[in-house]
């Protein structure tokens, strides 16, 4: 057995007799019943508990009169929601603002989780980047339902009647290879960026690691912000009444 994070750890030596008692429930016995967690598990429940924390902290502390530091930081990242919300998706887009919001901090903590000694960045998991891109896909085609209705469909056949037997194929092999795309694009960026600090860190001390540090959290920001772009891209298409 690999070499396990000490949280990890932590987590199967108190923890391992509930979850191996849940996974038999659900018919999904545990593949090492001694240790049924994984570190990319387990700091991804160590992400949401901290943006439960966080949250609730900030929610405990807003004031219109003295609003603090954090409460200034997040109104900046709300207004950058909007913005980049209207461009995309457009003024109807605002009601999604939640789902983009919450979609690029998970993502965005889980990616600079790593950063921090003796953690992994959950994203450098493929499992982590695929459900985080399966549920993009089932949300925006629950979108373009609500807000289309069955007409939706008619996205899939194309602009003309007589093309619906060419272009319903090709729509459903674009929209399939969604999942594929944003899942390979997240991982592998956070996967190259991962080994590559973590191999300058074990090779140096002071500067170079610094260098890397900053190259590790423009990265952590990119991956989250364009997968969060290419959520409400997928949106804006499909609650788009132009079709």
């Amino acid at each position: 057995m690999e070499q396990q994070l000490w949280i990890t750890s932590l987590f199967n030596r108190v923890l391992a007799g509930p979850a191996d008692s849940f996974l038999t429930a659900v018919k999904v016995p545990a593949a090492d019943p001694v240790h049924p967690f994984a570190d990319w598990f387990v700091c991804e429940v160590l992400v949401v508990a901290f943006m439960v924390l966080l949250f609730a902290y900030l929610r405990s502390k807003l004031s219109v009169d003295t609003p603090g530091k954090t409460q200034h930081t997040f109104e900046l990242a709300y207004e950058f929601f909007k913005a980049s919300t209207e461009e995309v998706v457009g003024h109807d887009g605002l009601k999604y603002i939640p789902f983009f919001g919450t979609i690029f901090l998970f993502i965005l903590f889980m990616n600079l989780i790593g950063l921090m000694p003796f953690f992994e960045s959950p994203t450098m998991y493929t499992m982590v980047p695929l459900g985080l891109a399966v549920c993009t896909f089932f949300f925006y085609h629950f979108t373009g339902l609500r807000a289309n209705g069955l007409g939706y469909i008619k996205q899939f056949l194309g602009p003309f009647w007589w093309l619906a037997w060419l272009m319903l194929p090709i729509e459903l092999i674009s929209h399939f290879a969604r999942p594929l795309s944003l899942t390979v694009r997240l991982y592998a960026n956070m996967f190259a960026g991962e080994q590559v600090y973590l191999t300058f860190v074990m090779l140096t001390k002071l500067i170079l690691p610094v260098v890397f540090i900053g190259l590790h959290l423009f990265v952590g920001f990119l991956q989250a912000y364009i997968f969060m772009l290419l959520a409400m891209v997928y949106v804006g298409g499909a609650v788009s009444h132009e079709h």
